[in-house]
């Protein structure tokens, strides 16, 4: 009997130290995007969420305004328009693709493409022939993006035009002859992953966005509110979506179309938490369950330039541990770090302070790394 009441003595003894830790990093983690908004108020708010198993740790937290106008108080379960972050999502959609035996990322651009995308880039100057999936995924296809100066000062001018995929490519065609030859140079591009959604909707001959619904497995991973902006329909009984605004062009993402940034270079709708857990997921095996395949994702591309972009994924270093991060121009950022076997996902929701979001996750990296 008295071995039983000791065990349970040391049991809460266990529980009391853990839940003593736990407090400690929340508050730590207050502090730094505290201390980050304060500094900083013209961010109009920040949200994040950590999730580091390893350290049983699964922390949200926001701070400011999800309307700068009326004041209304940022949740951190609100969701946002993460930009590019969507890109590991179609990434991962494409090697999801592979595993199932239904793409190859040497093949031609050219075998997928509806012929009148094809005609146009051909005329363009592009042989999409020796461009392949792989040279797209990695923004070393040489393609000019359509997203330039003139395409944010139309998009001021028109905030409710609805653009589509066609007219993208048709405008990055358009603006002058390939950067490089395929594989010859990195330019990163929104093009790039507006054409692999291109590629999606020729081998499954369904809509990208219903493709990456199903092959992600957004249900099954407890992606609950993450959709495609315009075309997926919110879910009932979730919060709403936060303002993002983007001061150097006088943008309120609510005043724009979303069709701007829709069609794989960007458009997913979701909060920190879900886009946190994308990532977890994502990099222990729970996507893609093939090793080989999923090891594709962080393998540097090609090795002879000086890049740190992989498939849809860049590699940095966050408080010098190694991470696999994305980040989206509207101030989003997510990164997994292997060493800690964490991921942590912020926004900021003025555009032009995400590197202060960058920051808030580098000395959240480094606590993680200090308590381990």
């Amino acid at each position: 009997m008295n071995t039983v009441k000791n065990l349970k003595v040391i049991f809460l003894i266990i529980l009391a130290a853990s839940n003593s830790y736990a407090q400690d990093i929340q508050q730590k983690i207050k502090n730094i995007v505290d201390s980050t908004y304060a500094a900083d108020p013209k961010a109009v708010g920040f949200a994040l969420y950590v999730e580091a198993p390893d350290q049983n740790l699964s922390f949200n937290y926001a701070v400011g305004y999800s309307n700068r106008e009326t004041k209304q108080k940022l949740t951190a379960d609100q969701p946002v328009l993460i930009a590019s972050t969507t890109k590991p999502y179609v990434a991962a959609t494409i090697l999801r693709l592979v595993e199932k035996g239904r793409l190859d990322i040497n093949q031609p651009l050219k075998k997928y493409l509806t012929p009148k995308s094809d005609q146009v880039l051909s005329t363009a100057g592009y042989h999409t022939n020796s461009i392949t999936l792989k040279h797209l995924l990695s923004h070393t296809s040489g393609i000019r993006d359509y997203v330039d100066e003139g395409y944010f000062k139309f998009i001021g001018e028109h905030s409710q035009h609805a653009w589509t995929r066609e007219e993208q490519i048709a405008r990055a065609a358009g603006l002058g002859k390939p950067l490089s030859d395929p594989g010859e140079g990195f330019h990163y591009a929104d093009i790039n992953f507006v054409l692999l959604t291109e590629v999606i909707e020729s081998v499954t001959h369904q809509p990208y966005y219903k493709t990456m619904r199903k092959l992600l497995g957004y249900e099954k991973r407890g992606l609950k509110v993450t959709r495609f902006a315009k075309f997926e329909n919110a879910p009932e009984n979730i919060a709403s979506q936060a303002h993002q605004y983007w001061d150097q062009f006088g943008w309120d993402t609510y005043n724009l179309d979303p069709s701007w940034d829709l069609y794989g270079g960007g458009g997913i709708v979701t909060n920190v938490k879900e886009m946190a857990m994308f990532f977890q997921q994502l990099f222990n095996g729970k996507i893609i369950k093939n090793k080989n395949v999923l090891a594709q994702m962080t393998t540097d591309v090609p090795p002879n330039l000086e890049i740190n972009y992989c498939l849809g994924i860049r590699k940095i270093k966050y408080a010098g541990l190694l991470g696999y991060n994305h980040g989206g121009g509207l101030g989003t950022d997510a990164v997994y770090i292997p060493q800690l076997n964490a991921s942590i996902a912020v926004v900021a929701l003025e555009a032009g302070h995400r590197p202060a979001a960058v920051e808030i996750s580098k000395k959240i990296a480094a606590l993680l790394n200090s308590n381990k």
